[in-house]
């Protein structure tokens, strides 16, 4: 069995690789359910339906400019971007996943004895298409 440290993980939303800023990614995939029971049956039958999926990442807030999580993220609340997730880092034969997303929460955290800190929320829109780095 391999192991991969988290560390390489690099992501990149609408272009912009923000993963300098960025210490914690999850990525949730799901599926709807369909209850299909008919009757005469004695429990539920059930039957797969539309993909779904949350991701959220979140890390130190940094103020710059142009690259910073605000500047990147926060104009981007209530739209539908391409995120780029190499979850083992960028190189060849590693994996990643190109999906669209709508960010849905973009939270900065500012605690009194602390660094400031972001989080983001996105509901993925569509397939995930996973890929081999070439």
């Amino acid at each position: 069995m391999g192991w991969q440290h988290g560390r390489f993980t690099n992501i990149t939303v609408g272009g912009d690789d923000i993963s300098e800023y960025t210490n914690t990614s999850e990525m949730t995939r799901g599926a709807a359910g369909h209850d299909v029971t008919g009757y005469g049956k004695n429990a539920e039958v059930h039957t797969g339906g539309l993909k779904n999926g949350q991701f959220t990442c979140g890390g130190t807030y940094d103020n710059t400019e142009a690259t910073g999580p605000h500047a990147v993220l926060d104009p981007l609340v209530g739209t539908v971007v391409e995120i780029v997730r190499q979850p083992e880092g960028p190189g060849t034969g590693k994996p990643e996943q190109t999906f669209d997303a709508l960010l849905t929460q973009y939270v900065e955290t500012n605690p009194v004895a602390d660094n400031v800190t972001w989080s983001a929320q996105f509901t993925i829109s569509d397939d995930v298409v996973e890929t081999t780095q070439a």
